[in-house]
C-alpha cells in the first residue's frame, strides 16, 4: 500500500507530517489521508509526495524495481585503491536505495583521505564504521577519536572527517553510509 511506503520512508528520513508536507506542496493532512489509507493519492499528489521523500514516483511506488535478491560476489566488487587505502562496495546499487556499505583496508601510516578534504557524503548523511582488525583514527573536524578492533562510532559523514591507520599493523573497518537521514 503506498501509503505504508509514504508513512516509513517520511519516519525513516526524520520528518514530521509538516516538513514533508512543506517539502511537497501537499496539505499535511492530505499526506496524513494517504499515510492511513484514507485516500489514493492522484498521481499529480503522489508525484509531489514522491518529490518531497527526495524520489521519483517510480521509486515510490517501486515501478521500476521487481522483487529480487542482489547478491555482490567477491569477484564482483567495486574495488579502487590509493596511497595505501583499499576500498571494495559491499552493496549493489538499486534503484531508491538510500545507503551503501564498503570494506575499508589502510596499510600503515594511510588514511582514506586529508586533512582539508571536502565531505564525500551528501547533507544529511549518517555513517557507521566497525573496526574488523588493527586500530584506527577517525579524524571528525578538530576531534580524534581512537578505535580499536570490535569497536563502532556513528557520526554525521557529512562534515570533514578521515580515518587513519597509525598503527604498525593492517586495519580494515565495514562503513555503511546512510544518505539524507539527519535534517538540519
Amino acid at each position: 500500500m503506498v501509503g505504508d511506503r509514504v508513512k516509513a520512508l517520511r519516519e525513516a528520513m526524520g520528518l514530521s507530517l509538516r516538513d514533508l508536507a512543506r517539502a511537497s506542496g501537499v496539505s499535511a493532512p492530505m499526506v496524513s489521508q494517504v499515510e492511513r489509507g484514507e485516500t489514493s493519492p492522484t498521481l499529480s499528489v503522489a508525484t509531489k509526495i514522491a518529490s518531497g521523500l527526495e524520489m521519483t514516483l517510480s521509486q515510490l511506488l517501486r515501478l521500476d524495481e521487481e522483487p529480487h535478491v542482489a547478491v555482490v560476489r567477491r569477484a564482483d566488487r567495486v574495488t579502487m585503491a590509493r596511497d595505501g587505502h583499499q576500498l571494495a562496495q559491499l552493496s549493489p546499487a538499486l534503484p531508491g536505495q538510500r545507503h551503501s556499505v564498503s570494506l575499508h583496508t589502510l596499510r600503515p601510516n594511510a588514511a582514506t583521505g586529508g586533512a582539508g578534504d571536502p565531505p564525500l557524503h551528501e547533507p544529511g548523511s549518517r555513517e557507521t564504521a566497525v573496526v574488523l582488525e588493527g586500530s584506527l583514527v577517525l579524524a571528525l573536524g578538530g576531534e580524534r577519536f581512537e578505535l580499536a578492533s570490535g569497536d563502532a562510532i556513528t557520526f554525521d559523514a557529512d562534515l570533514p572527517h578521515h580515518f587513519e591507520n597509525s598503527g604498525r599493523n593492517q586495519a580494515s573497518f565495514i562503513a555503511v553510509v546512510t544518505a539524507g537521514l539527519r535534517r538540519a
